[in-house]
């Protein structure tokens, strides 16, 4: 092969290459993924999965079946560094894999600094971590008849929609759920008002024990210890807080932001790397900084696809600039779904419809290949 081109990570916009590389080859390049993971969860509808709407399969994408319609080579091992001298991704378990360009698309972890936050409860990713360990849950309630208690630190968009959905899935057994939701500051500090005391007074009706301006200070086996003294007791954790990289970035000498995560251009290329490219929530263009949602990183698949293209072909690459207003749709799992938009925001039945639509209709382009 003349070029090498490696895909680290199946993440949203990773599989919208594979798909487009698929379509149309580039003659005298091998496109190798590597991956820890085989199959990769949609975010959109990952709460659906745990409220019990949608199975694995429908939530998932065979990275494997992506991965031979592309004509690409698969490497199931976890990257743990990037050798940029002698250009090689480092893996666990797996020899070094050599690139000619190389493009980052791993995702990132909740914040687990807390003390304690990493021997106590299960971070909401890796995903298939948390599923295991709520299947594991489920498993248990089952067996006892009763649910859990379960207390979600983080009250964004993921931390909120996380908390309906499980209440929904555990709503039937006895004594009904028992689920928190603990955050420092308000719920969804960025969400329309309207938008936000929707889902505040849902989350009251629901049963959920919201706990707002409350710092977790230290997590031990059964309860968290909020500044102040305040103590909320569970059966499970699940940290949805903010975004964090991973950790091995710091020792590549790619040019990072302020967070730690892959600083790059506006065409997706790192600040300081030609050879690199990055996609998805382990990256940040700097010019347009945008939150860490699934929203950026699915609509930054065909730009990150058009700028490889050009990399491998030594042509001038052409810059993206990402939407500034995105529509959030955050559902409730009890029949309704919350829209937002241009600091608007309604609910209802219509926007639970849109919310699936949307959702089946993104995931069904990587699973319905021909």
């Amino acid at each position: 092969m003349a070029q090498e081109l490696v895909l680290v990570g199946g993440g949203h916009a990773h599989v919208d290459v594979l798909k487009r590389f698929g379509l149309e080859p580039v003659p005298g390049v091998r496109l190798t993924l590597v991956t820890r993971d085989l199959e990769t969860p949609y975010s959109g509808m990952l709460p659906g999965l745990v409220a019990g709407v949608y199975s694995r399969a429908e939530s998932h994408i065979d990275l494997t079946r992506l991965v031979s319609s592309a004509g690409a080579r698969l490497i199931h091992a976890e990257t743990n560094g990037l050798d940029r001298v002698d250009r090689v991704v480092l893996c666990s378990g797996h020899a070094p894999v050599g690139y000619d360009f190389v493009s980052l698309d791993i995702g990132a972890g909740p914040d687990l600094s807390i003390p304690g936050a990493r021997e106590v409860g299960v971070p909401v990713k890796p995903v298939d971590g948390f599923l295991e360990r709520f299947d594991a849950l489920l498993r248990d309630a089952q067996a006892s008849g009763r649910a859990p208690r379960i207390a979600i630190v983080g009250g964004g968009a993921g931390g909120v929609e996380l908390s309906l959905a499980i209440e929904r899935r555990l709503r039937d057994f006895a004594g009904g759920a028992s689920v928190g939701l603990v955050t420092r500051h308000d719920i969804l500090p960025d969400y329309p008002a309207r938008g936000r005391e929707v889902l505040r007074r849902e989350l009251e009706r629901r049963g959920i024990d919201l706990v707002t301006n409350a710092e977790v200070a230290e997590a031990r086996p059964g309860a968290l210890v909020c500044r102040g003294g305040r103590s909320l007791a569970f059966n499970e954790a699940i940290w949805v807080t903010g975004a964090t990289p991973p950790v091995w970035l710091a020792d590549t000498g790619l040019a990072l932001d302020d967070g730690g995560f892959v600083a790059l251009e506006p065409t997706l290329r790192s600040a300081n790397d030609p050879f690199v490219f990055a996609a998805g929530d382990v990256a940040t263009v700097l010019e347009h900084p945008r939150p860490k949602a699934g929203v950026f990183a699915v609509r930054q698949g065909k730009p990150l696809e058009q700028n490889l293209r050009r990399a491998l072909a030594g042509k001038p690459l052409r810059p993206f600039r990402p939407q500034a207003e995105f529509l959030t749709l955050i559902g409730t799992y009890d029949g309704a779904a919350v829209a937002s938009r241009n600091g608007l925001a309604a609910s209802g039945a219509w926007a639970w419809r849109l919310k699936q639509w949307i959702d089946r209709r993104w995931i069904r382009q990587y699973q319905a290949l021909t």
